[in-house]
């Protein structure tokens, strides 16, 4: 089985904090939907094991804005999707929107297409904090976006918050996730802000416009987070994402697990299992470079490609760092099957520390081949990218 992802680089206007590649322009979009189905028509051989076509169980059409194309935009994508690759009926296929762009009239043309899962980044239904992020949507446009949705069909919506906002109290985040929860969404994805180098928003920290959250009171909320979220039924399967049972985002769970999957479109990456790719982050080198692509070698040396090939250190380095974000953990069986004993034990050498205090925990499962797994307890999840870091294999 295998993913795609779809990179779709435009946007209306610009969010403070964001660093994802995206230009504000839509005078190329035509150009650019030219290009992106040529480069998913040359390259279906990527995900090809052993000259065996893959099957698709997950498709996502991020950004940007995916919201932003039109009907016609989306039926091409979707009928070269759908004429070169064999996509499994019940795939995962999600489509990330904005709440403004879901009018009715969008709804319904969304509703006619194979999409039937949205990722609607809401990030907070406060209209001062939605000002201050630049984000086009008010918190009432929101909740009626998700109500439309609902009500169109869509059985299967997750909304995007983030958390740690300036001037964000305690009180104002658990009524961010209670709002949330009124919404009978199936998934939430929840992120501290994180003030990125370049961004608007890390420029108005350093002239100190805004003060940052501090880390306590993001721990807080983060803790809020998980009770709140867990009093509700949902199930805490990768350290900011939270489903209802049998609502996991299948797409981003096969990066955690490391199934193979291609990226299409600038900036989108791509892994084949073994070695990994990206195109790189330029509009305009992509589309006049991909379009006028003609069969699926002029891919090999393409210049808008970037490659690292994976040695055995990274591949391991890998597997920790999206294994131990999930609340199943760390496979130690399966990682000494893929990279030998010798491994298993420089993990656990190093784990040793934080089991001894709790950060950490072996878990055996049930059933006739019980499988030790390493996984971060609750404790360990607020330190976990120290964590992380500390059992990763560098070299001097």
């Amino acid at each position: 089985m295998a993913g795609i992802y779809l990179h779709i680089p435009f946007c209306k206007s610009r969010c403070i904090y964001c660093d994802f590649y995206s230009t504000t322009g839509k005078e190329k979009t035509a150009a650019y939907i030219q290009a992106l189905t040529n480069e998913l028509r040359l390259r279906t051989g990527y995900l090809d094991n052993k000259n065996q076509p893959a099957t698709i169980n997950t498709v996502y059409i991020g950004g940007g804005t995916p919201s932003l194309l039109g009907p016609h935009e989306l039926d091409l994508i979707f009928d070269t999707l759908y004429q070169n690759y064999t996509i499994h009926p019940q795939a995962e296929i999600t489509l990330e929107a904005n709440p403004d762009d879901l009018s009715d009239e969008h709804i319904r043309m969304l509703s006619d297409l194979p999409v039937n899962r949205l990722s609607i980044g809401i990030q907070t239904f406060d209209n001062h904090k939605l000002d201050l992020l630049h984000r086009r949507h008010t918190g009432e446009q929101a909740i009626k976006a998700v109500r439309k949705c609902q009500e169109a069909g869509f059985g299967n919506i997750s909304i995007d918050l983030i958390y740690g906002l300036p001037a964000q109290t305690l009180k104002d985040w658990e009524k961010d996730v209670r709002m949330a929860l009124s919404l009978h969404v199936q998934h939430l994805s929840a992120y501290a802000l994180t003030y990125e180098e370049g961004t608007r928003l890390w420029n108005m920290r350093e002239q100190k416009f805004l003060k940052e959250t501090d880390e306590d009171t993001s721990l807080a909320m983060f803790s809020l987070l998980m009770d709140l979220l867990s009093d509700a039924g949902f199930e805490h399967y990768e350290i900011s994402n939270f489903a209802k049972p049998g609502l996991r985002s299948r797409h981003n769970s096969s990066y955690w697990k490391g199934i193979p999957y291609l990226g299409c479109g600038p900036s989108a990456h791509s892994f084949d299992g073994h070695d990994r790719q990206w195109n790189r982050p330029d509009l305009a080198f992509y589309i006049n470079g991909v379009r006028n692509c003609r069969k699926a070698e002029d891919f090999n040396n393409a210049p808008w490609i970037e490659r690292e090939r994976l040695s055995l250190n990274e591949r391991y380095n890998d597997r920790i760092i999206t294994a131990l974000r999930t609340t199943e953990g760390l496979n130690l069986t399966q990682l000494g099957q893929l990279f030998g004993n010798r491994w298993v034990d420089y993990c656990l050498q190093n784990a040793r520390k934080h089991i001894d205090c709790g950060n950490l925990e072996i878990k055996k499962s049930s059933g006739k081949n019980p499988e030790d797994w390493l996984r971060l307890t609750r404790h360990g999840l607020f330190l976990s990218d120290g964590i992380m870091s500390d059992l990763l294999y560098v070299t001097d």
